[in-house]
């Protein structure tokens, strides 16, 4: 298996280049050559380990099986249910718990295999790496929690001051290890994506200072994400759809990929805030950046989806020329019009907006028809799965804990906090910095590894 840019730039590369190239040298996302095909009734296994084995193999040749397997041991160890993706079932609409590694967050699935897996390749070339990251509230604290500690490895983490929750906040600033540097930006989560995209255009810079990736233009994290598809499909033992909140288009690009893979998904049901950018591009074709509006689930606050590169390719064919001049015009004009192709984006989409004022009804609803809390980008979720109708899976994407205002505001009360979090009490490093790509770049030089 091997490696390539939606932008024709590179191609041929191996997975473990890949994955510690992170963005493409030429501005695209990795892909792999092709998509491998996996039909659930060959999985010998349902329990969540041995699907990721499977999958992994897919699409990893240059790392051993036993290596493989070991990478995924050490990875899902330090989830709290054995299960590490549990689903719970309340009448046709389950939730699917992604919430349960070390932070707290579906993010969690990914980033504890990508650390892992960084310090594995590290260790394997005796390299260094600096990973840039930006992040809308719990990318930043998973990628902490993935990397801190790791040989070898530094990780510099972007996020809007006063743009993430209190608790998300306070897990990547309560971190005393050496190598972990969380910054607070002057600006919106699109504004530390672009800081992070322009600086990965910079060769030179990205060369010098052995930059890395931990967003979701990580191929790695869309490999991850794939796992609990097939996981929970194989539990329900039907078809189904699934609902899936989602600002930067990874967690529900990673569902497509699974269905291009052979997992018989009748839906997929893009589920967005008030930032609607992604329900409009389903339902109208049209994929127009505005501005960001401050909401209840600040990890979709989000205009510019990171990977909607990555579906486009596949919208247009893999035609990499077609997807290169589309983001040229996208950065030239900040929008597009796909109305040419909107009934084929609506055969793998349907796509609702929740408002701040449903998710605090759908939490109370949910709370008090079933006596479970879900948080508010799961209740944008589990609205449009409501709206939808239909026998549905929803991923539950943070633990309702970590946004426990909006909880104590749709219900009345304030909910118990796990231990893990109400530890956290006092932020004892960060670092704030002007929104401005050549300041931090001066931060990275004076800080990173080289």
């Amino acid at each position: 298996m091997f490696y390539k840019s939606t932008r024709c730039g590179v191609d041929k590369i191996s997975f473990k280049d890949a994955i510690m190239m992170g963005l493409a040298t030429d501005g695209g996302l990795i892909v792999p050559e092709f998509v491998p095909k996996l039909l659930p009734q060959n999985l010998k296994n349902d329990d969540f380990k041995s699907i990721a084995f499977e999958i992994f193999k897919l699409y990893i040749d240059d790392i051993k099986e036993k290596d493989i397997f070991d990478l995924i041991e050490k990875s899902y160890a330090v989830f709290d249910d054995i299960e590490v993706t549990p689903i719970r079932q309340f009448d046709s609409l389950y939730i699917l718990e992604l919430f349960h590694g070390p932070t707290y967050a579906f993010k969690d699935i990914a980033l504890q295999f990508l650390g892992n897996l960084f310090e594995y390749i590290l260790d394997e070339r005796n390299q260094t790496l600096n990973v840039l990251g930006a992040t809308s509230g719990d990318t930043g604290s998973a990628a902490i929690y993935g990397l801190k500690g790791k040989k070898n490895v530094k990780v510099f983490i972007l996020y809007p001051k006063n743009g993430v929750s209190p608790t998300q906040e306070l897990q990547m600033c309560d971190i005393e290890d050496k190598n972990v540097f969380p910054i607070a930006i002057y600006g919106t989560f699109d504004d530390c994506q672009n800081i992070i995209k322009e600086i990965f255009k910079d060769n030179a810079f990205k060369e010098k200072y052995h930059l890395g990736s931990i967003n979701s233009i990580n191929f790695a994290r869309i490999l991850a994400q794939i796992v609990y598809y097939y996981y929970a499909f194989l539990k329900i033992g039907k078809n189904v759809l699934f609902s899936v909140p989602t600002g930067n288009f990874g967690d529900i690009f990673a569902g497509y990929l699974a269905k291009l893979m052979g997992l018989p998904i009748e839906k997929l049901i893009l589920a967005t805030n008030e930032n609607d950018v992604l329900y409009r591009f389903v339902r109208f074709g049209d994929y127009s950046k505005q501005n960001v509006k401050k909401t209840l689930s600040p990890s979709m606050d989000i205009q510019l989806a990171s990977n909607f590169e990555r579906y486009i390719y596949y919208l247009y064919d893999q035609d990499c020329n077609k997807v290169k001049n589309l983001m040229v015009e996208l950065n030239k004009n900040s929008k597009l019009s796909f109305t040419d192709k909107l009934n084929q984006i609506q055969s793998d989409f349907s796509a609702y907006r929740t408002s701040d004022k449903e998710i605090l009804e759908t939490i109370k609803y949910f709370y008090e028809k079933y006596n479970y809390i879900i948080d508010p980008h799961t209740a944008c979720g589990v609205k449009a799965a409501l709206k939808e109708g239909k026998q549905t899976i929803c991923l539950a994407t943070a633990h309702p804990a970590k946004f426990s205002e909006a909880i104590e505001n749709a219900l009345g009360f304030k909910i118990d906090m796990p231990e893990k979090l109400a530890k956290l009490k006092t932020k004892k490093r960060n670092f704030e910095q002007e929104n401005s790509i050549e300041a931090i770049k001066h931060f990275i030089e004076l800080n990173a590894n080289v």
